[in-house]
């Protein structure tokens, strides 16, 4: 069994399917990315996973145990499943060492010393030791979607969600963003993306998904699906976005 496995994934707002039947495998240590245009399920595939959203279908398990459906510990769930928003969702009142050292303390129970000595480790890894003290709006977007990435790492996930973190950014920070999701990548750890940055994708993954009207139409490794993609609708995406000639 897969580390991460959704078996036939349906999710609906009432008479609206979003997810119609989902099957991904993800194995420990790979990376996924989710490719398509708006409307196609990405995020609600991530939110599904991370269960901010109830599936009404299928199953979804994280290393052989069941993580959806009635019962489950969300609790614990997220503290093996971190998941970073286009939109930071940093906690203005607090300083940045505060917002990246509130959930090992409170969740994790990690004494106060031994969490700040952590967040100023991983602060420090990227460049932003020296805005421990600062505020949210004291930084800019890129930094800040850095903070967040740092916040959902300092939980120690086992999977980390990334639901177009670039998308809200002046195309001048997004650089430095991806700079951050390389180098996990790096370090192996296990990430499902979802974005619109194709050459990115094409570097880091080592699956796409193509999703369209809530399936996984095409996916296979970014040679396959980026390169020579064999879905009409998949060539057609690639197009409008600039990855394929017309």
């Amino acid at each position: 069994m897969a580390f991460l496995t959704l078996d036939s994934v349906v999710k609906s707002y009432g008479e609206r399917t979003v997810l119609r039947g989902i099957d991904l495998n993800v194995e420990r240590h790979q990376v996924v990315c989710l490719i398509g245009g708006s409307g196609s399920g990405k995020s609600t595939l991530l939110r599904c996973i991370n269960a901010l959203e109830d599936i009404n279908e299928g199953e979804i398990r994280l290393d052989g145990d069941i993580i959806s459906g009635e019962g489950i510990n969300v609790d614990l769930l997220r503290r093996n499943i971190g998941i970073v928003f286009q939109s930071f969702n940093l906690f203005p009142h607090m300083s940045v060492l505060k917002n990246v050292t509130l959930a090992p303390i409170k969740i994790h129970g990690i004494d106060a010393a031994t969490a700040h000595e952590r967040g100023m480790e991983l602060l420090r890894r990227i460049g932003l030791g020296d805005k421990a003290n600062a505020y949210p709006d004291q930084l800019s977007g890129g930094q800040q979607q850095r903070v967040a990435i740092v916040r959902a790492m300092a939980m120690d996930p086992k999977v980390l969600l990334l639901d177009e973190i670039t998308s809200a950014l002046d195309p001048v920070l997004v650089g430095e963003v991806l700079d951050i999701v390389r180098e996990l990548a790096n370090d192996g750890l296990t990430m499902l993306l979802a974005t619109h940055e194709m050459s990115f994708a094409h570097e880091v993954a080592d699956t796409i998904c193509f999703l369209h009207e809530g399936v996984i139409l095409e996916q296979g490794p970014p040679s396959q699906v980026l390169d020579a993609p064999q879905e009409a609708h998949t060539r057609a995406f690639l197009s409008r976005v600039g990855r394929l000639r017309q």
